[in-house]
């Protein structure tokens, strides 16, 4: 088992996992950036047991997935087997279906979704939902965002708190974790730069971030994964998570 909080989204190398062996690759390299944990998304067709293997062979764990919502409504039982032969608690999925993008399909989604999440609890797994910028649009003074939280019941719909994101969106990340301790073991850490007037993706720690604020709220917040993702790298993807890895051990997070 790991005894580090950071974790390597594999989405981040999402052109270099479309087939077992490119997996098995990967994950070797994710070791030796200095990784112990992944998060796993974007990975093409493997068997689960041969992606145990994988990961055990190199000594990693599976902190948390990205798994598709409609997988996790249709094939709960499925979803809770996998998770537990990879001994990975968290499930969550990567944005909000587009069927329920309006005012009142947040306020449904929140309650559906509270009801998968109840569905993956009984086989021991944590929902959690993860943010992009839209959901920072207002509806009647709530932004989508509020709607989920509130609408949602805290104790099945977590959430999976993207920094960048958050700060696309004209929202403020170290705010947003404090609001939801208790409901945010798990976070996504991405920076933000800027070329003229461009926002860009950049490693953590290279952008413009508060990330002292950020991390003093995970700490508060009772964050357990600090899961590293570069959706866009300006760079070598690898060399970027290595440069994110070894800045966030620079800051305190180990």
């Amino acid at each position: 088992m790991s005894t580090s909080q950071l974790a390597a989204q594999l989405y981040t190398l999402r052109d270099f996992t479309k087939t077992p062996s490119d997996i098995a690759q990967t994950m070797k390299k994710v070791k030796q950036l200095g990784y112990d944990a992944v998060q796993c998304s974007a990975l093409g067709p493997i068997d689960p047991h041969e992606l145990k293997e994988i990961v055990d062979g190199e000594g990693l764990t599976i902190c948390a997935t990205h798994t598709s919502y409609e997988r996790m409504r249709d094939e709960p039982q499925a979803v809770i087997d996998e998770h537990q032969l990879w001994g990975c608690k968290h499930a969550a999925i990567g944005g909000l279906p587009r069927e329920y993008r309006s005012a009142e399909g947040f306020v449904k989604f929140a309650k559906d979704a509270s009801e998968v999440g109840k569905r993956l609890a009984e086989g021991g797994l944590v929902f959690s939902y993860h943010n992009h910028s839209f959901e920072l649009e207002k509806f009647n003074g709530r932004t989508g965002l509020e709607i989920l939280y509130e609408e949602s019941d805290p104790e099945y719909f977590h959430s999976e708190l993207d920094t960048y994101w958050i700060q696309h969106g004209g929202g403020d990340s170290a705010v947003w974790i404090r609001k939801l301790k208790g409901r945010a073991q798990i976070v996504h850490l991405k920076d933000m730069a800027m070329r003229g007037s461009t926002q860009l993706f950049a490693e953590v720690g290279e952008g413009n971030l508060n990330w002292p604020a950020i991390l003093d709220a995970c700490k508060e917040a009772g964050v357990e994964w600090y899961i590293i993702e570069q959706d866009t790298c300006q760079r070598d993807p690898f060399e970027s998570l290595g440069i994110s890895l070894r800045n966030l051990k620079a800051m305190g997070i180990q």
